[in-house]
């Protein structure tokens, strides 16, 4: 027995499956409940790592003699900020988790440049994520799932450390940032693609108060509003402090809409930024879905006027609107993934910003096109009274089904057309008693919006849609109800007058409704179908057909047959193998993206270049340590 054991060779190896190995290889405290082979060999070779098993703070003060005497250098500052993460999660102790975001730091920023691990060592990714990580757990509120940010000494393994914090980071345009929730705690479900730029910091979604004195119905964010955040740490002197004990820092709240890279210890350094989680958090549970079905019959099932023109984030001067214009029976959540995608395009989150109108859309379409235009030329008089950014005056409308009808009545200039399929009069000839002859000139009579400068159309029925039908129509018309400013027209004293043309539904007493003005051979369709975009709005058709249709001009998307989606001189038209709800089609988004990016590129060519400096640093963010 005692020849046979001895013949046995004290190392062996055994071939394993490639994903095992990587697993195995890649393995850290925060993927698992063990620390990474490069922390592990570390402590082992200290003779620590028995005693970290059984004397865990021991070891911690242990190996930090050995960093703070100068016997040890970056591999040990690796080690203990891995192995006090690991400890501070098996027992809930804040300080470790402070300690371990210190010590991350610490390895991160090293005060001489060779110190530096290589560009490719995978324990600089880890130290990152472990400093990230590390501050939301160490900054915990005590109810729980949020990050309370808060001056004052918090107690370290080894001391303490002195913090600052400026309250008026909270402040976002005009309203206060709460309930900070790291998005590492979120699982987004639903939404199509999950964006993450990968960075230095605590990625949060935060939700955004008004602040006092604020009308919700007037301000441009949306209600609820969830803001992508990320909450920074910075140590001063931060390897004299491991050593004394005695530290003084700071906590600093970055706004993904206003930066992405902020300047620590002298570099420059990407936020990490979450921008998909905000917008699945607000979209999650939202009474919009509902609002969806109750708007198009002129109910309400949530806290909020429509119309409304809203945006996700402030208005910020130098970025060109795009406007999102939803479809019947729909709202802005149904953007969530085109926008999602296209906030995940560097240029296009330097250029843009995003706003969207929020409608009942069972009115009739020139009422809502008029409410439309109405609510861009106040959020451009009220931001820009002086004329003064000219970026914002180069907006570009995107509407999708009803909506691209709306979107194409922002640039036209309709003459009498509209008015003549209503009336037979002039408006002059209306009788003098009828208040509501301003509504229905402006509403009917229309010039181009100056600054809207193209359109794009998605799945929309300029010709109208084959499901819209009289006797559907006729059975929505009594169950639609009608906004006042239009409900309250005198339809029999101008019905009286003989002002109405008989074949529409003003002259046999009724107001229309979106469906009947999409039915095909609508009167007011008939004339709006033949009224160009004004000259020099170019604009571009999206246009879903369905899978089953071998030949493109025979098919449609279930809504809208391709004929009725097609406009000639259209800049570009891409048809899109879908059915009629494209927008989070990867094909349209796609082609979306691309024509942002011909208008903004125009617009730069042309000498105008509206892509402010996000990255412009703050008063925080310029600070050095010595």
């Amino acid at each position: 027995m005692l020849c046979l054991s001895a013949c046995v060779p004290a190392v062996r190896v055994d071939r394993v499956d490639g994903q095992d190995a990587y697993k195995t290889m890649t393995l850290n405290a925060l993927s698992s409940d063990h620390a990474s082979d490069w922390s592990r060999n570390t402590v082992n070779e200290w003779g620590l790592l028995k005693r970290f098993d059984e004397q865990p703070e021991v070891a911690l003060v242990e190996l930090r003699d050995i960093v703070t005497s100068g016997r040890g250098g970056r591999r040990e500052l690796f080690a203990l900020a891995e192995f006090s993460f690991l400890y501070a999660e098996k027992t809930g102790k804040k300080p470790y988790h402070l300690a371990a975001a210190i010590y991350a730091y610490a390895y991160l920023f090293p005060s001489k440049t060779e110190d530096s691990a290589g560009k490719l060592d995978p324990r600089r990714r880890i130290s990152a994520d472990l400093y990230n990580r590390a501050i939301t757990t160490a900054f915990e509120s005590e109810q729980g799932g949020t990050v309370s940010l808060a001056a004052g000494n918090y107690p370290l393994p080894f001391g303490e450390i002195e913090l600052t914090f400026d309250s008026a980071q909270l402040n976002w345009g005009d309203r206060q940032l709460a309930d900070l929730t790291p998005v590492a705690e979120i699982e987004v479900i639903g939404m199509r693609n999950h964006h993450r730029i990968p960075g230095l910091g605590a990625a949060v979604t935060a939700l955004a108060l008004p602040r006092d004195g604020v009308d919700v119905h007037k301000s441009l964010i949306a209600p609820a509003a969830q803001v992508a955040a990320t909450v920074i740490l910075r140590v001063e002197d931060v390897r004299d402090g491991i050593a004394s004990g005695k530290m003084r820092g700071s906590l600093d709240l970055y706004k993904a809409s206003e930066t992405e890279t902020i300047t620590m210890e002298g570099r420059e350094m990407p936020l990490e930024i979450d921008e998909t989680t905000p917008i699945a958090v607000q979209l999650a549970g939202s009474a919009i879905w509902k609002q969806e079905f109750y708007g198009f019959f002129g109910r309400s099932a949530m806290d909020m006027q429509l119309p409304a023109l809203m945006s996700l984030e402030p208005y910020r001067p130098g970025r060109i609107p795009v406007v999102f214009v939803h479809g019947t029976e729909s709202s802005p959540a149904r953007w969530a993934d085109m926008a999602n995608d296209l906030l995940a395009d560097p240029l296009i989150r330097q250029r843009y910003q995003f706003w969207y109108f929020f409608y009942e859309s069972g009115n009739p379409v020139a009422y809502s096109g008029m409410l439309l235009r109405d609510k861009l030329i106040e959020a451009i008089q009220r931001m820009d009274p002086k004329n003064n950014d000219r970026c914002l005056r180069e907006m570009v409308v995107i509407g999708h089904s009803q909506g691209g009808l709306l979107t194409k009545l922002t640039a036209v200039d309709t003459g009498d057309r509209l008015w003549n399929t209503i009336f037979h009069v002039t408006p002059d000839k209306l009788p003098k008693s009828i208040e509501s002859r301003e509504l229905l000139e402006k509403a009917l009579i229309i010039k181009p919006v100056p600054f809207v400068k193209r359109l794009v159309f998605i799945a929309t029925p300029h010709r109208g849609s084959f499901l819209a039908r009289n006797w559907v129509n006729n059975l929505l018309r009594g169950l639609i109800r009608l906004p006042a400013t239009i409900a309250t027209l005198p339809l029999q004293a101008l019905k009286a007058a003989g002002a109405f043309q008989s074949q529409t539904e003003f002259g046999k007493g009724a107001l229309p409704t979106a469906t009947d003005n999409m039915t095909p051979g609508n009167p007011f369709l008939e004339a709006f179908k033949d009224i160009p975009v004004a000259e020099g709005v170019p604009y571009h058709s999206i246009i879903a057909v369905k899978q089953e249709f071998p030949v493109i001009e025979e098919g449609d998307d279930g809504v809208v047959k391709y004929t009725s989606a097609h406009l000639d001189g259209a800049t570009s038209e891409l048809v899109v193998r879908s059915s009629h709800s494209t927008q989070a089609e990867p094909q349209t988004i796609q082609e979306v993206r691309r024509i942002l990016h011909v208008h903004g590129d125009e617009l730069e060519n042309a000498g105008l270049e509206c892509s402010p400096d996000r990255n412009q640093q703050d008063s925080a963010s310029k600070r050095v340590s010595p």
